[in-house]
């Protein structure tokens, strides 16, 4: 295994990559051509491209782009796509490259990575390579987050064409469509040093620094070691529309010590009954499930001032 210096240089001398675009993202199909012919243009010897554009491809197209053996392996898509590729690159000697396509885009906005594309390619030719946590839900990474309650539904429910044509609003559209008949849910978190319970439409449980495009606290990342678990408004719905606007107002001046952030390294989660989780924006099962940390477990190519323990 090489080190993260190693493997930077490695890549800025040779630039071997391989690239995979979920061209069913919501900039994904028309950006594809755009990034193929930038990253040449940047000198990259590309060893593959894939095209996602049918459902179920995705884990296909990166395995057989990581197959290839490249230095680095370029992902486009949103946080589901980005999600896969990190799963597939953990404690390998690989970087994983990121082209932000999606809807909110938490994880590149977490690491540092511009949104714009052409800012992008400029990270993959002049960044570094530095390493950041996985969350584990059981035994799935993750690179952002955990869901409980409303939020997975909402990923059940939200039409792709909404997506596409709204963008960030097609989450609170189809939650409005759905607050009306949802109902709380009593959650329990234990965790080292106690336990709490939280009476809720929704909890979350953040490994990276964003969520839904906004901060969640100002000193949350994902290399701190650290899960951070937070409900969002209690039990009635007003709470939960008001908390969901204070957070995005807010968030960017909060901290791990405010209240209710629960900020550990592994936690034990259940509700009063059987909730619906998702992992990424991407259904995984339901509740009770262990949420826990895999530190400095992937590697990413970051723009240079990037931080990194």
């Amino acid at each position: 295994m090489r080190s993260k210096e190693e493997l930077g240089e490695t890549i800025r001398r040779n630039r071997r990559a391989a690239l995979v675009i979920n061209a069913r993202s919501r900039r994904g199909r028309r950006l594809y051509d755009h990034a193929r012919s930038r990253l040449a243009a940047a000198g990259f010897d590309l060893l593959g491209t894939y095209p996602v554009d049918r459902p179920g491809e995705l884990d296909q197209c990166l395995t057989a782009a990581a197959g290839l053996a490249p230095d680095l392996l370029v992902a486009g898509g949103g946080d589901g796509t980005l999600s896969a590729a990190a799963r597939l690159l953990a404690h390998r000697d690989m970087a994983l490259g990121l082209l932000p396509l999606g809807t909110t885009n938490n994880f590149a906005r977490t690491v540092g990575v511009p949104l714009d594309l052409d800012g992008a390619v400029a990270v993959l030719t002049d960044g570094k390579v530095i390493d950041v946590d996985l969350g584990l839900a059981g035994d799935v990474p993750f690179a952002n987050h955990v869901g409980i309650g409303l939020s997975a539904d909402i990923m059940l429910r939200t039409p792709p064409r909404l997506k596409r044509v709204t963008g960030r609003l097609a989450y609170p559209l189809t939650a409005l469509a759905l607050l009306a008949r949802h109902r709380p849910m009593r959650a329990t978190v234990r965790a080292a040093g106690g336990t709490r319970e939280f009476v809720t439409h929704q909890l979350y449980v953040a490994n990276g620094g964003f969520h839904a495009g906004r901060r969640i606290t100002a000193d949350a990342d994902a290399d701190d070691r650290l899960l951070v678990a937070y409900p969002v408004g209690g039990p009635t719905r007003r709470g939960l529309l008001s908390d969901t606007a204070r957070n995005a107002a807010t968030g960017h001046r909060r901290t791990l010590g405010d209240e209710p952030f629960l900020a550990v390294r592994e936690l034990w989660l259940e509700t009063d009954r059987p909730a619906r989780v998702e992992v990424d924006g991407e259904l995984c099962g339901q509740t009770p499930i262990r949420l826990g940390l895999a530190a400095n477990a992937l590697r990413v190519m970051a723009p240079v001032d990037s931080p990194d323990r």
